[in-house]
């Protein structure tokens, strides 16, 4: 290790290394803006400005629905939202047997999980390619997603990330924009959606 003893003006310091000669700008001035066609104007930078936001962008939730950047209103439903294609999606409804009607079936099982039947993923099992990402909305709230269904999810090669629906829906828009819809898929029950109802 290098010291030197240094003694400046009666004051005598050791240090371990050699001073630095650090030389400032005289000016903080960068002279006339350029008129250089390369130039890159930061502020003005917009990474996804030209891409199209997908015709399956979530435009507005409503407590009953949905509003598509494409002008469609779906209510009464929750949507799955897969390769570029609109589905009305009732996750509260479950397939009984042949005599059995639907029945309504509550999402959250006893644990408080967010528990379905792997019948309400019936397009995820025969689409093909399958996205890698499901971003899936609950509703107004979070809730831990049962392991039997998120298993099912990522049996069939699909990654899962749970928000509330509006914030699944803005997830969603973000990562479809910049992944594209074949890569990203949603599944979001309406925001007003109440459990027993």
């Amino acid at each position: 290790m290098l010291c030197l003893k240094l003694q400046v003006s009666g004051i005598r310091s050791l240090h371990s290394t050699p001073s630095l000669s650090i030389s400032r700008p005289r000016s903080t001035d960068r002279g006339p803006t350029s008129t250089e066609p390369t130039q890159t104007d930061f502020e003005s930078l917009d990474v996804l400005g030209g891409t199209p936001a997908p015709t399956t962008a979530i435009e507005a939730c409503h407590s009953d629905g949905f509003l598509l950047n494409s002008g469609l209103r779906v209510s009464g439903s929750g949507v799955l939202l897969v390769g570029g294609e609109v589905f009305a999606w009732r996750p509260w409804e479950a397939i009984g047997g042949k005599k059995e009607r639907w029945k309504v079936k509550k999402l959250l099982n006893i644990k408080g999980q967010w528990d379905v039947p792997s019948e309400v993923w019936g397009l995820l099992d025969i689409v093909w390619p399958k996205p890698d990402l499901l971003v899936l909305g609950l509703g107004p709230g979070v809730h831990p997603v049962a392991p039997e269904t998120r298993a099912h999810l990522n049996s069939l090669g699909i990654s899962l990330e749970v928000q509330d629906t509006r914030n699944a829906a803005a997830q969603f828009n973000l990562l479809a924009t910049e992944r594209g819809v074949g890569n990203v898929a949603a599944a979001l029950v309406p925001v007003g959606w109440k459990e027993g109802r």
